[in-house]
């Protein structure tokens, strides 16, 4: 059997793109270990919704350990370091923010963890980040660097597929493409760049439920969680990668090499 490791900037980016693969691999008998960046809490929080006393990041703790048992994670790894917020925000001129942390200092940690599990594969971003979020474009560099010290072969970038999303939205017939807030000039990656489909329609039940246990979250799962069963196997039912090394243009891979 083989060892999966999947590393994300905050709790709850373990659900859209790797909650799929994360399930079905535990499934079917592999090892899978999350690796989480961040606390999150530069995230926003509905008013009302933590007790008094608790911490935004202590919530989003307890949420993704909740996430991870339900999509069948064996180990669950927080390295702990400051949400950086999205791009353009005060927390990003923080010392601390995880994208402004050293490469190698990260990459260091990481590569711990890789090397204690034997990681025959392990997912990250791309160099984007997928919309230009700064701890997922730190993601890749910690990560790629990571996988390059531990000599881990099998690097996945888990991208979000540009035309998929396209023709989603714009079959909503109240998308109006001059008002869209998403720039697909920046925003995911082309198909004809991905090298790898996952089909994760088996999991959507359980991604449904990792979506649902980060209340902290509701307003970015809200609207997802309000779709019937098909669509969101329409929607979420495939998990897209880029082989980091590979060319595109081939065949797609149907699977991961575990």
């Amino acid at each position: 059997m083989g060892v999966l490791v999947c590393f994300h900037a905050h709790p709850d980016d373990e659900v859209f793109g790797t909650g799929g693969i994360i399930r079905l691999s535990a499934d079917a008998g592999h090892r899978v270990v999350l690796v989480t960046a961040t606390d999150g809490a530069a995230g926003e929080v509905p008013d009302g919704l933590l007790v008094p006393g608790e911490s935004l990041a202590e919530r989003r703790r307890t949420e993704l350990e909740k996430s991870a048992r339900i999509l069948g994670a064996h180990r669950l790894v927080m390295l702990g370091y400051a949400d950086s917020g999205m791009a353009g925000t005060p927390e990003n001129n923080s010392p601390d923010a995880f994208a402004n942390v050293p490469v190698e200092q990260a990459a260091e940690r990481l590569a711990a963890v890789l090397g204690e599990e034997k990681a025959d594969v392990i997912t990250l971003y791309d160099s984007n980040g997928g919309y230009g979020h700064p701890d997922h474009i730190q993601v890749h560099r910690v990560g790629m660097r990571a996988a390059e010290i531990a000599g881990v072969k099998n690097v996945y970038e888990s991208v979000i597929n540009r035309d998929q999303m396209r023709e989603m939205m714009m079959s909503n017939p109240e998308w109006n493409n001059d008002d869209s807030p998403i720039d697909f000039e920046s925003f995911g990656t082309p198909e004809a760049e991905i090298t790898t489909r996952v089909d994760v329609a088996a999991a959507i039940a359980a991604k449904r439920a990792a979506m649902q246990v980060h209340e902290t979250q509701i307003g970015d799962f809200g609207p997802v969680l309000k779709m019937a069963d098909e669509e969101l196997k329409a929607a979420f039912g495939t998990e897209w990668f880029r082989r980091v090394g590979s060319e595109p243009g081939g065949a797609k891979e149907l699977s991961l090499p575990l």
